[in-house]
């Protein structure tokens, strides 16, 4: 009898010591399930600008997290391996532990249980925590999770290689760049959220905007027209374009001899004054020896571009050559119009106006009956801006150009279409060349 008693003294003090060790391991399973969890969610989501500004400042953790984050295939495989590793091996002893105290039915109550735990403390409460730190998380996290990368980098390597395997089978190729080439998207989708919430400013949206898109947008789409260039015979009288260039809007003028697509150089009124200044001899000079003007003599030689080339390339050729003047040519070296420097800038900071300018009023007035009077020849891009409107100018640059393309046809004066959600009137037309339109959203 006194032996029996002895034995069931002795097995019940085996399963207390059993039971509290196997919660014991739970325990640490299910924190390091969080840490794996809490370090995935910090990760990713931290913004790899914060972590380079933090990393400047001398943050080793930033710099870390940095380097770990160039792969987030291999990161995330070697952080998914590792959480479902101590999630299965907790499910597994929280089963066996609970079929042993309760039998059968323990295999449900461990389901219940144990997807409650990790729901609550290796899921929601860590990913929480790192989303609302990702900048902080990811940089304490970066050492640690750094060793588990190496250590799982053999095995991590061959599910990379079957996953692509599997993936390729259907068509489907994954390429790591993906990230560092959607960065431009990043930006701009920061800035609208930015500036729906009030955070940002409509003007610097633009500003932003408009410097990141220099790299995607031609010359030939904010050149000014050739139709629109005041120009110089160098065959006109001297006290003719003397006068022209005092009545002129422009510093510079391009000047041609015979035919318009022969321009034999770009005058600066300033340099025009010099020389004829020089010419008659001062202010006691004579004026009748401007009749030996050449204004040839005093053009400087003219810088063509092709009308392909981006914005921001001719940006930097105008700052490296140190003018803000050149005539765009097509693949022909048919003259189609110019740009300045000015013109760029004002892609980024919008229009820029002085006193001189005859276009200082804004091109978009609204009309008695609400609806907005346009310029045919204005920019879609800054209808868009002036208006915060999304009119796509992916067919035309300008409002008149995108009436003509979607219409398929000229459009008479008084015509009215619909497309893109806005109402188009056609208020005025000058030969085959739409010059004002009335326009509202539907």
């Amino acid at each position: 009898m006194d032996w029996t008693v002895s034995k069931m003294e002795t097995g019940t003090a085996l399963l207390d010591s059993a039971f509290w060790i196997n919660c014991g391991i739970i325990l640490l399973l299910l924190i390091l399930s969080g840490f794996f969890s809490g370090s995935e969610t910090a990760l990713t989501a931290a913004s790899r600008g914060k972590l380079r500004t933090q990393a400047d400042k001398g943050s080793r953790g930033a710099q870390r997290a940095l380097q770990i984050t160039e792969d987030n295939e291999r990161l995330i495989g070697s952080v998914l391996l590792g959480n479902n590793l101590v999630n299965i091996l907790a499910a597994a002893l929280a089963t066996a532990l609970f079929t042993r105290l309760f039998g059968e039915s323990g295999v449900a109550l461990a389901t219940v249980v144990m997807t409650l735990l990790v729901l609550v403390f290796a899921e929601v409460l860590p990913k929480t925590y790192a989303i609302t730190n990702a900048e902080r998380a990811a940089a304490l996290v970066s050492r640690p999770i750094g060793i588990i990368i190496l250590v799982f980098a053999p095995l991590v390597g061959a599910v990379r290689f079957l996953v692509r395997g599997i993936l390729s089978l259907f068509g489907i190729t994954t390429d790591p760049d993906i990230n560092i080439l959607a960065v431009r998207e990043e930006i701009a989708g920061a800035l609208q959220i930015g500036h729906s919430e009030g955070v940002v400013e409509k003007e610097d949206r633009d500003r932003i905007l408009g410097a990141l898109d220099l790299r995607e947008r031609a010359v030939e789409e904010i050149m000014l027209h050739r139709s629109g260039i005041e120009m110089i015979d160098a065959a006109t009288d001297p006290s003719d374009i003397l006068e022209q260039c005092l009545r002129s809007n422009h510093t510079r003028l391009p000047v041609f001899r015979d035919d318009p697509e022969n321009i034999i150089g770009v005058i600066h009124a300033k340099d025009l004054l010099r020389a004829m200044y020089k010419l008659i001899g001062g202010p006691e000079g004579d004026a009748a020896a401007l009749k030996k003007f050449d204004v040839a003599t005093v053009a400087m030689k003219p810088y063509f571009v092709p009308e392909t080339s981006t914005l921001d390339e001719q940006m930097r050729q105008f700052l490296r050559r140190r003018t803000h003047f050149a005539l765009v040519v097509d693949e022909y070296g048919t003259l189609q119009g110019l740009i300045t420097l000015e013109d760029i800038l004002e892609e980024i900071v919008g229009e820029i106006t002085d006193e001189f300018d005859p276009h200082a009023d804004h091109p978009v007035k609204p009309a008695e009956d609400g609806n907005l009077v346009v310029d045919g020849a204005m920019t879609i891009r800054d209808l868009n801006r002036a208006t915060d409107w999304s009119l796509p100018d992916d067919e035309a640059n300008t409002v008149a150009g995108l009436v003509i393309h979607e219409a398929q046809m000229i459009p008479t004066t008084g015509q009215v279409f619909s497309f893109h959600g806005f109402r188009f009137e056609v208020l005025a037309r000058e030969g085959n060349r739409i010059t004002q339109l009335k326009i509202r959203p539907l």
